[in-house]
């Protein structure tokens, strides 16, 4: 059951910036699962998003069984001195014996190999030793093993009737093992968020043409295509929009209805040529511009009809940090995932920033190395443009200083962004 993709009241901030806090707490208020469920093969699970909890149908594993390859008995039989085993049996993996092991019998046995009936405890082979007697085999179990030794029981690992997996849940590849080893072959997902991503501006070229004095190569599809990869969705290049008015009004209100989401970047300011913000004013509704943070203040939250509009920054760094603190969440829920608001931890700064502007949220790029005593710190990139993509290149997370901080010396403890928390290498 899908909800509504946006609520319909609009929350503006013509004047007053939103707080980044305050952007996480709306956007999460106003999103909601919109894509609808479908069964798939199993082989095709991975890093989708679950659309219903999966209960295991049978035990894992499903029968008692060997752990090494050695030698199953009844514990019954030995006692501490150790124990001389009569050699009845041989079971293999896939072959499972329907003989009761007499009293003091023994079974040859492989890993993976369901334990004969009557049989409690393994011996490894190593730790044994075979002789023969009288043309019959036996072998001599050491002394101080414990009943149930090297034995893996049916149901150790996953008992029938567990629910191993919950709706919402991307799964990994260690998922999808789990439950194939349940034997489901099929399972249910949310279809994958179709998304129309745009760049805008009359300098922008795409890699390989030629540009001229004033015309800039577009590295932002590159980067915000690439940040999609990291979720369930499927994406379709729109291309490059020129700055004008009504091209933009036209291509937006035929692309919404197209896709779940549309993505742009730049165009996002008051400027004379950034035509985005009038254009989903005319279409739809505005509910987001203007935060207060550092980089990306202009960053776009609306709908037009049923589609969710998601204006970046046009500056590189600008536009990784708004995906990664606000697109990333909400595609997240709009698929069928939970919000995934920024995680991370505190460690000291080997930096100092001697004056911060105060009432504004601050995202550094920024890595982690060894200080003097080993323990790891925090280290700022040294410039702070929002168009070095260096910056994020030599990055290996970012570094986030609240409202209230308005200088950081040495030693300080900040917190720590890492760029895997956003599932990134």
């Amino acid at each position: 059951m899908t909800g509504k993709r946006l609520l319909d009241d609009c929350f503006l901030h013509d004047k007053d910036r939103l707080r980044h806090q305050d952007a996480l707490d709306l956007l999460k208020d106003r999103v909601s699962t919109l894509v609808e469920v479908e069964t798939i093969p199993l082989s095709e699970a991975s890093e989708r998003v679950l659309a219903q909890t999966v209960t295991a149908p049978r035990n894992v594993p499903l029968a008692d069984n060997s752990a090494v390859d050695g030698y199953a008995f009844r514990h019954s039989d030995f006692d501490e001195a150790g124990g001389f085993f009569r050699m009845d049996q041989r079971v293999a993996a896939g072959h499972a014996s329907q003989t009761d092991l007499a009293p003091w019998g023994a079974a040859r046995i492989f890993t993976g190999a369901v334990m004969p009936p009557g049989a409690d405890t393994v011996a490894m082979q190593e730790d044994c030793e075979a002789h023969q007697q009288d043309g019959q085999d036996f072998v001599i179990v050491p002394q101080g093993l414990k009943k149930g030794a090297n034995c893996r029981l049916a149901g150790e690992d996953v008992a029938e009737g567990t629910p191993i997996l919950e709706a919402g849940q991307r799964l990994r590849p260690q998922d999808v093992a789990a439950i194939a080893s349940t034997g489901l072959g099929e399972i249910s997902v949310y279809r994958k968020l179709k998304v129309g991503l745009l760049s805008t501006g009359d300098e922008l070229r795409r890699p390989g043409s030629l540009i001229t004095l004033g015309d800039v190569y577009d590295s932002n599809y590159f980067l915000l295509q690439g940040l999609c990869a990291t979720l369930p969705v499927d994406v379709e290049d729109l291309g490059i929009l020129k700055d004008d008015a009504a091209l933009v009004e036209a291509t937006l209100k035929e692309a919404a209805g197209r896709f779940d989401i549309l993505l742009t970047s730049g165009g996002a300011s008051r400027g004379e040529e950034d035509h985005l913000l009038a254009a989903l004013d005319t279409l739809g509704s505005r509910h987001m511009w203007q935060l207060a943070i550092k980089p990306g203040r202009p960053m776009m939250f609306g709908s037009i009809g049923d589609c969710v509009f998601l204006g970046l920054p046009g500056n590189p760094v600008a536009a990784m940090v708004c995906f990664l603190l606000y697109v990333r969440p909400v595609l997240s829920v709009l698929g069928g995932g939970p919000f995934l608001p920024p995680r991370g931890f505190q460690v000291p700064a080997a930096f100092e920033v001697p004056k911060k502007k105060p009432d504004r949220r601050e995202f550094y790029r920024a890595y982690l190395e060894e200080g003097p005593d080993g323990a790891l710190v925090a280290q700022k990139f040294m410039r702070d443009g929002s168009g070095l993509i260096t910056g994020l290149r030599e990055a290996d997370g970012l570094i986030e200083i609240p409202e209230d901080v308005t200088s950081i010396t040495k030693g300080d403890l900040v917190t720590y962004l890492p760029f895997s928390g956003f599932g990134l290498r």
